[in-house]
């Protein structure tokens, strides 16, 4: 029973030493720890502005690289353009100098062509209405000889075939005495008594003016007509035959 006893007071006593040890060995740690951090954040900040300045360095050599190029290349810009100028403005007065003289030389020649195509189409316009005008002159003269032809044939034709006169129609009548007091006593054919009423009528004006197929009948013909006071052409041959026996 008693070694029993010996170990239990030696494993009390050991427990305190052993925290202590590790008390210690961590208190060590944390100071490491804490001693690191601020190197570190110091090498941190110091390689930021290191590589801030470099930034700065390179575009600061970059502006410079290209404001030199720049002040480099205008004045031989400036230079090209201004022989460009010149040169445009020499051109340019070669062309206005060289216009004039060329409109000059071509003005007459042009005013010389237009007069001549001119005169070549009055030319051609007057042959041509010559050329229509004979055309139609003979083409109206042919037209005539073919209506003259035509004329002369149907005369020939009608001398040929020419009709007899009705014998009723020429068979001479003796009018009533209200007939004879326009046409006369003696015994005529009816186209005789016809043309002897319209003479009579174109003699005295009883052709109304306004309607021209009525006729005003005056005292004597109011006796033929049966004593109307107007009459049209075609009811007058009627009326007339009436007083032919």
């Amino acid at each position: 029973m008693a070694p029993a006893k010996k170990s239990t007071r030696k494993k009390a006593a050991k427990k305190p030493a052993a925290k202590k040890r590790a008390a210690k060995k961590g208190a060590r740690k944390v100071a490491k720890k804490t001693a690191r951090r601020p190197a570190k954040r110091t090498a941190k900040k110091a390689a930021r502005r290191t590589t801030a300045k470099k930034a700065t360095r390179r575009t600061a050599k970059k502006a410079t690289r290209r404001t030199a190029k720049k002040t480099t290349r205008r004045p031989a810009k400036k230079a090209a353009r201004k022989k460009t100028a010149r040169k445009g403005a020499k051109k340019a007065t070669r062309k206005s100098a060289r216009r004039p003289a060329k409109k000059a030389v071509r003005r007459p020649a042009k005013k010389a062509a237009r007069k001549k195509t001119a005169r070549k189409a009055a030319k051609k316009a007057t042959r041509k209405t010559a050329r229509r005008s004979t055309k139609k002159a003979a083409k109206k003269s042919a037209k005539k000889a073919k209506k003259k032809g035509a004329t002369k044939k149907g005369a020939a034709k009608k001398g040929a075939t020419k009709r007899k006169p009705n014998p009723a129609f020429m068979k001479a009548m003796n009018p009533t005495p209200q007939l004879a007091a326009v046409v006369g006593n003696e015994p005529m054919p009816r186209t005789e008594v016809t043309k002897k009423l319209w003479a009579y009528i174109k003699k005295n004006n009883l052709q109304d003016p306004k309607e021209r197929r009525m006729i005003n009948a005056d005292d004597k013909l109011k006796a033929v007509f049966g004593g109307k006071s107007r009459v049209s052409m075609f009811e007058m041959t009627k009326l007339v035959n009436n007083h032919l026996k």
